[in-house]
């Protein structure tokens, strides 16, 4: 093996030693699941497309729900067939700090929430406190 030649070291490197130097490969995605998640890709957002441009539900409150559902379920189509992420990737440590990362970013979320709610029905008046404010007078 020559140094001006490295290539040919590293092959020979590689014949010594097998050409699988990471333990904890993460899973490859084929062609059908590329697939798979990009119809259902389309599909979960065709449906709160159609649900908020052509109101077939009266209820604005079930709508927002559906809308939520195919919102969380989308997350999930992405993170399974495009980001790979499974119980297998990286040993679990991947999808542990993920779920943990979810859990942090709820209770934050939801705290916000709570205080801006508070804030609100604490802080604000209501109708029957305001003083009745005169319109100026049109000219």
């Amino acid at each position: 093996m020559s140094a001006g030649h490295p290539e040919a070291a590293h092959g020979a490197h590689e014949a010594r030693h097998g050409a699988h130097h990471d333990p904890h490969e993460a899973p490859h995605g084929t062609y059908e699941s590329y697939t798979r998640g990009f119809v259902l890709s389309v599909i979960l957002t065709a449906i709160p497309f159609i649900l908020v441009m052509f109101r077939p539900i009266d209820s604005a409150g079930y709508t927002a729900a559906i809308v939520l559902a195919c919102a969380l379920i989308q997350i999930l189509v992405h993170m399974i067939y495009f980001l790979h992420m499974s119980p297998k990737a990286e040993g679990g440590w991947l999808l542990l700090s993920t779920v943990f990362t979810i859990v942090l970013v709820v209770i934050a979320l939801a705290g916000s929430l709570w205080i801006v709610y508070h804030l609100n029905s604490n802080m604000m008046p209501s109708m029957g406190e305001m003083p009745n404010i005169e319109r100026p007078y049109d000219e």
